[in-house]
């Protein structure tokens, strides 16, 4: 199964409003384990950088000039995409700038339905708890001090060490599921021992056994252990 964990940064909130992606960061996955493949590229919003935006990633107008455009790397994310799962944290966000992107650049738009949004999962796997990503790494002793400014490709590395956390550990379904995993709950119910065919021997000695025989016989005929055994 591929999985795409990916993060954008932009110039603002709402790409209605005018607002841009600046970068994009993505990881692969395959079942659930990063293969060392990623998506990386910083664009030119092809306007100024607000002082907001600057302060949470530190990407300013002097070091975006010249980077490509949108429309430039727009089919090279796609192919590196594909019909892959993609794992966003606050998945709402990202999507509407990149379809926002998407269809400004005249390119298909990426459906909703192929996002996995992590903070959803956190939200509904720790109620009432913060969900954010720096929230989670404490959570789940993850070392994210290397996370001075926020960064599309960081992050998703980040991110990829809090998803496999959040769906169970870093072998979730122990390398024993014969289909892939949308969810928390998916992957949480991949797995599940089976019956041993063989029961293990007990490890009590004779001397224990005798003194437990001892200890059952002065407790009288209503001993637990008695009616189990009738």
């Amino acid at each position: 199964m591929r999985e795409i964990v990916l993060d954008t940064e932009t110039t603002g909130f709402e790409p209605e409003d005018g607002d841009r992606i600046v970068e994009i960061g993505a990881v692969e996955l395959l079942n659930h384990m990063p293969t060392g493949e990623t998506f990386h590229v910083y664009i030119d919003p092809q306007r100024p950088m607000p002082k907001d935006a600057f302060e949470v990633h530190g990407l300013g107008d002097d070091f975006l000039r010249g980077k490509p455009k949108f429309t430039e790397v727009a089919q090279g994310f796609l192919d590196f995409v594909g019909d892959s799962t993609m794992v966003i944290h606050n998945a709402a966000f990202d999507m509407k700038f990149l379809n926002a992107e998407l269809r400004w650049s005249g390119l298909p738009q990426l459906p909703m339905k192929q996002a996995l949004d992590t903070l959803a999962i956190a939200r509904k796997r720790f109620p009432g708890s913060p969900a954010s990503l720096d929230a989670l790494c404490r959570r789940f002793g993850i070392d994210n001090s290397s996370r001075t400014l926020h960064g599309a490709l960081l992050d998703s590395e980040i991110l990829a060490e809090v998803y496999l956390e959040l769906i169970g550990g870093r072998q979730p379904d122990f390398g024993l599921s014969s289909g892939g995993t949308d969810t928390v709950e998916d992957a949480q119910d991949a797995w599940r021992p089976g019956k041993r065919e063989q029961a293990l021997p007990s490890r009590l000695t004779a001397e224990e056994r005798a003194a437990h025989q001892e200890f059952v016989q002065k407790m009288g005929d209503d001993a637990l252990w008695n009616k189990l055994k009738a």
